[in-house]
């Protein structure tokens, strides 16, 4: 079994935006005071149980006049605020201790009401999608929900979004069975880049679309209009949400146009090569603007998890291997080459190469041999 995302649009009525608010602000609520009871007990010498955590901040916490609203929400939303606390301090805990993967995790930190996104969880017993095609939700009422493409199964859990442009989202949680695709004769390797976005072992090109950069104009008018607003009216609260939807727009072109590409070459090869590459670092150099419009982080995550959903192979080959130094002709490294030149010859074998060509070649034996090999095959790579 995979569990998928399923993302729809919401519509929700003055009335029900009203209701949302006050879950936000429950929720946001809840979550600070678990984070608060956690520091407070840890620095006391203290250890309570999440069951007498959650006592505390939800079922104690109903009763007193400082904290008897929190009633007038579905008590789903609060328990799962104490959920996410509680999550996030084992994250911490456990990427400090190295049982977590990946980046370490940094100390969870409050809730503001400011924050970008605004977020609350239902699951089973908090909602239910009527026949008549709109989810009702608990102490919210029935939205008006946009299906643009039908749910695989019954869905686990819902959470209500609402981002910085204002717009509601309601993501579905749902389980599905791992579909393999019909296996494919052809493999690539894939080097990224800023100029072209990518280059295939097998010749193809994606040209870089380059969201940001054909949005600039219309995104530096919107930010100049912005900072001429008076601090603290009327105008500038509007004209906040234009520049967040101006943003929300470029953001999702991009999205859509990854999930397409990575699509593609997933359906058309049966195994997926890349390169590691230190996103986080490149983005603290002069190309970080041209890095982030790229979206390589985003792109390389659809290509591993659309791989694991269908059945094809991905691999990532390291960050040091060095690609764009050896020649995929003849296995000789012929050294460094400054980012000007783009065409080189090889001075073993004479071949010509183009830069990006040869090193999605590269990358594909690479990760073809790591790949064989962890399969017991007796593969090596070139000398």
């Amino acid at each position: 079994m995979v569990q998928l995302r399923y993302q729809y649009r919401l519509y929700p009525t003055p009335s029900q935006q009203l209701s949302l608010a006050q879950a936000f602000g429950c929720a946001r609520v809840v979550f600070n005071d678990c984070l608060r009871v956690r520091q407070t007990t840890y620095a006391a010498g203290e250890r309570l149980s999440d069951t007498e955590i959650q006592k505390r901040v939800v079922t104690v916490a109903k009763r007193t006049p400082e904290r008897a609203w929190l009633a007038d929400v579905a008590s789903v939303v609060l328990v799962q605020a104490c959920q996410d606390a509680r999550r996030a301090y084992r994250n911490w805990f456990d990427s400090m201790s190295g049982k977590r993967r990946g980046p370490r995790s940094g100390a969870p930190r409050f809730r503001s009401r400011k924050d970008s996104r605004q977020s609350i969880r239902f699951t089973r017993n908090g909602f239910r999608l009527r026949a008549n095609r709109t989810l009702d939700v608990a102490k919210v009422g029935e939205l008006d929900v946009r299906w643009s493409r039908e749910l695989p199964t019954e869905p686990t859990s819902v959470t209500i979004i609402k981002d910085s442009a204002g717009r509601y989202f309601a993501s579905f949680v749902v389980e599905v069975d791992a579909t393999s695709l019909p296996e494919a004769d052809s493999e690539v390797g894939i080097d990224l880049g800023l100029t072209t976005f990518a280059v295939l072992s097998n010749g193809k090109t994606i040209s870089s679309p380059k969201f940001l950069r054909r949005a600039e104009h219309r995104l530096r008018k919107a930010q100049q209009c912005l900072s001429r607003k008076e601090e603290g009216s009327r105008n500038r609260a509007k004209q906040r949400v234009r520049v967040a939807r101006a943003h929300a727009s470029v953001a999702d072109a991009r999205r859509d146009w990854a999930h397409k590409q990575s699509t593609t070459i997933i359906r058309e090869n049966q195994a997926v090569f890349v390169e590691d590459l230190c996103v986080r670092g490149l983005a603290r150099t002069r190309l970080a603007k041209s890095v982030h419009d790229a979206g390589w982080g985003k792109f390389i995550r659809m290509l591993e998890q659309k791989a694991a959903r269908y059945g094809r192979v991905f691999g990532r080959v390291d960050r040091f291997h060095p690609s764009s130094q050896l020649c995929s002709s003849c296995g000789v490294r012929d050294g460094p080459k400054p980012l000007s030149i783009r065409e080189w010859t090889c001075q073993a074998c004479g071949a010509v190469h183009d830069r990006d060509l040869n090193a999605a070649v590269n990358i594909h034996a690479a990760g073809r041999a790591e790949w064989l090999n962890a399969c017991g095959g007796a593969v090596s790579l070139s000398a």
